[in-house]
């Protein structure tokens, strides 16, 4: 027993000692109510890395006392679950947890299908990927699907301080003693993944010498030598890389500072400039716009300044276009007015071309009556002179709907407000 990792060692037994997602397997919660009416379902649980997903699974089947067959959609081939499903048959429902389930191949989702509808499998599929992007739907419409949350440093504490007393499974019979600042720093340096605080508390606990009394202190600085690489879980392909980045973007059209350096730290450490500096360009267009035109220059200019600097100085002209991203005025005003006019030409209210409009520059052009009645702005006063530029189906179409929001959209607004009064005079 000893000879497997402590987090495997420690996984639950049964329902009740799950740690976390108490929104699932809490009193009256779904994951909960079936196994009290022991009718468990397929399902796939999806999730961060660390936060119980083969364990919950594990301990639902242990439950309700159901034979387990832990398998891997991509090291595990189509035989490997032919043999199982024979097994089932004779000695009848068998749970098969499904790690990585994203990556089963056609092959093998065809042969598990028809043992699904006849519940001869429960399938409780494992994934860190989004099931809506990433699963095929005939398996997903024949599972519920239930999302794992990221624990809290607080579950992990609870998961830390159950491995430290339990002596049969865990390293309760090492005498211990863990002190408060080390215990703090497991919980939050694991980052919601309690797989990676059991792992640095399991090299914390071996490595560590005994004292003359035969107690194994571990201090501060020995959990941070345990922990240093565990600080921080990101990947830049998966689903929370997203999240992180759609964070980003509506943190800073919410003028929150202090949330936008948050996720710009965590893309930082991910290493991925050139998703901030994607994000931080169309943000100052598409949220700040005309509130405050520079800030799309600049940065544009933050942008080209961190790529020609590179990690760790990029860091510098990033934080400071993101904090004037953040506290600029906002306004979308101009790409909304543009999305509006898209939407009608696509739906084919496009109108015929007033004829003044039309192109002049060629022989015959006023035999056809092009641009006769055009006026040219420039000979009237103010530079404008009222005329009609839309076509005749759709001439008194509003677009752009000016805010007050920055000194220069307020001054646009006073031009766009006297001409439109000046039209219906």
């Amino acid at each position: 027993m000893k000879q497997k990792p402590l987090a495997v060692r420690m996984r639950p037994e049964h329902i009740d000692e799950i740690i976390g997602q108490e929104h699932l397997v809490g009193e009256g919660k779904i994951i909960r109510r079936m196994v009290t009416a022991e009718q468990l379902a397929s399902m796939i649980l999806f999730g961060p890395p660390g936060t119980g997903k083969t364990s919950m699974a594990m301990a639902l089947a242990k439950s309700l006392g159901k034979p387990i067959k832990l398998l891997n959609a991509v090291t595990d081939k189509k035989k490997d679950m032919e043999i199982v499903v024979e097994e089932a048959k004779i000695t009848g429902q068998v749970v098969v947890i499904l790690d990585e389930v994203h990556r089963l191949d056609k092959a093998k989702q065809d042969f598990l299908l028809p043992h699904l509808e006849s519940n001869l499998i429960i399938l409780i599929g494992c994934t860190t990927s989004n099931p809506y992007h990433s699963i095929n739907p005939a398996i997903r419409s024949r599972c519920h699907l239930f999302e794992l949350h990221r624990l809290t440093a607080d579950h992990v504490k609870q998961a830390i301080t159950r491995a430290m007393t339990d002596s049969k499974k865990g390293v309760g019979d090492k005498n211990i003693q863990l002190s408060e600042e080390a215990l703090e720093h497991f919980a939050q340096s694991a980052n919601g993944d309690m797989r990676a605080a059991l792992n640095g508390v399991e090299l914390a606990v071996s490595s560590t010498p005994e004292d003359k009394n035969d107690i194994i202190h571990i201090s501060i600085s020995i959990a941070e030598e345990c922990m240093q690489k565990k600080s921080f879980s990101h990947d830049k392909d998966g689903d929370a890389h997203y999240d992180v980045l759609s964070a980003f973007q509506k943190s800073i059209r919410g003028s929150d500072v202090d949330a936008a350096l948050h996720y710009l730290a965590r893309l930082i450490e991910a290493g991925d400039l050139d998703s901030i500096a994607r994000r931080m360009i169309v943000t100052a267009y598409e949220d700040i716009g005309l509130a405050n035109p520079q800030a799309g220059p600049r940065a544009l200019a933050a942008v080209q300044a961190a790529e020609r600097l590179g990690f760790p100085e990029a860091r510098i002209p990033l934080s400071v276009a993101i904090t004037e991203l953040c506290l600029s005025p906002k306004s979308n005003t101009a790409y909304k007015a543009l999305d509006a006019a898209l939407e009608d030409v696509r739906r084919g209210k496009g109108g015929e071309i007033p004829a003044h409009l039309k192109d002049s520059h060629y022989s015959g052009a006023k035999k056809l009556g092009r641009g006769l009645e055009y006026l040219y702005p420039h000979e009237y006063e103010h530079g404008w002179v009222k005329q009609q530029y839309l076509p005749d189906s759709i001439k008194n179409k509003q677009y752009y709907i000016p805010k007050a929001t920055g000194k220069f959209e307020q001054a646009m607004k006073q031009v766009y407000d006297k001409i439109q009064k000046d039209k219906k005079i």
